[in-house]
């Protein structure tokens, strides 16, 4: 594949190394909302997004509204993956709308959203999402998609307008049809959503190269986990996502990967880390200066 446009756009070189350390989860509970706020003053992650239908949206909007250099996106959320802590659409309450599962909250899992879920539906639910961060005062930096449900092609055109209409960046991938095919998309869909990709990135859409994050599930040897990743990192641009969370009770109550979202907490706050970043050569960015290029190449802007 021929080196990501978004490179030199962003003043780097073709052959640069460029991660966007991310936080997933914010407003989950208090817990994320703390560690978010506490690290961003650390300025080590350079952004994260928000889950809108989730209990502790609201102080999580507080938060970014004081603080306006806060690097903020929405996390589009179809799903709630908790057995005893749930959540659900901000849209509607109606079963037909197939957004909700027989206890009346998201479904548990992404493959359940993407068979039952209506694409109107979920079109509108997505929306709502990002106009009620707005209406709570976020300045919205990207979007992207809680579990990756989105990532599907009952839902992709929508993720792409919501985007377009806010002139923000949406987490996309640089994928071509065999990348798509392994991800569980029919050869059908991977054609025409390549096709896609494509015209979106020539008309000045930015792409991303590679995704990946943090094992919840081994919270030990946090900062050997992160050189690994880091020091293997490919040229172009790449999303490095995190779940931090302070510890606390509450959290622990939640999920039994408690242990790992405070691993991501405490290794970025460590002095140590951001050496390592550097140390290493990799350039470090936000979505806020995405958002700003995206804005020049297509004629628009925040």
């Amino acid at each position: 594949m021929v080196p990501n446009p978004l490179l030199r756009r962003l003043g780097f070189s073709d052959s640069d190394r460029v991660a966007i350390l991310h936080a997933d989860d914010i407003g989950m509970c208090q817990a994320s909302v703390e560690a978010f706020r506490q690290l961003n003053e650390v300025g080590i992650l350079t952004c994260g997004a928000v889950m809108v239908p989730c209990p502790w949206f609201p102080s999580a909007a507080a938060y970014a509204r004081e603080n306006l250099r806060a690097d903020v996106g929405v996390h589009l959320t179809l799903t709630c993956e908790w057995p005893h802590y749930r959540w659900g659409p901000v849209s509607t309450r109606e079963p037909l709308s197939g957004l909700m599962d027989e206890e009346g909250f998201f479904p548990h899992r992404s493959r359940q959203v993407q068979e039952t879920a209506d694409p109107k539906a979920a079109r509108i639910e997505m929306n709502a999402q990002v106009e009620r961060a707005k209406a709570f005062g976020i300045d919205i930096t990207h979007i992207d998609t809680h579990m990756g449900s989105v990532a599907h092609a009952k839902f992709a055109q929508t993720y792409v307008e919501l985007a377009m209409a806010n002139r923000i960046p949406a987490m996309m991938l640089r994928a071509d049809e065999d990348d798509l095919i392994r991800h569980g998309m029919d050869s059908e869909s991977a054609a025409t959503f390549t096709r896609m990709l494509q015209q979106l990135e020539s008309q000045g859409m930015p792409l991303l190269d590679k995704e990946i994050g943090l094992p919840l599930d081994r919270p030990e040897d946090r900062m050997e986990q992160a050189r690994a990743i880091l020091a293997d990192l490919p040229v172009g641009v790449t999303h490095f996502l995190c779940h931090p969370s302070v510890d606390t009770p509450e959290l622990r109550a939640i999920t039994a990967d408690w242990r790992g979202r405070v691993a991501d907490y405490e290794l970025f706050m460590r002095e140590e880390t951001r050496q390592m970043i550097r140390d290493l050569g990799v350039h470090v960015i936000g979505y806020r200066q995405i958002r700003a290029v995206m804005g020049g190449a297509m004629g628009g802007g925040q």
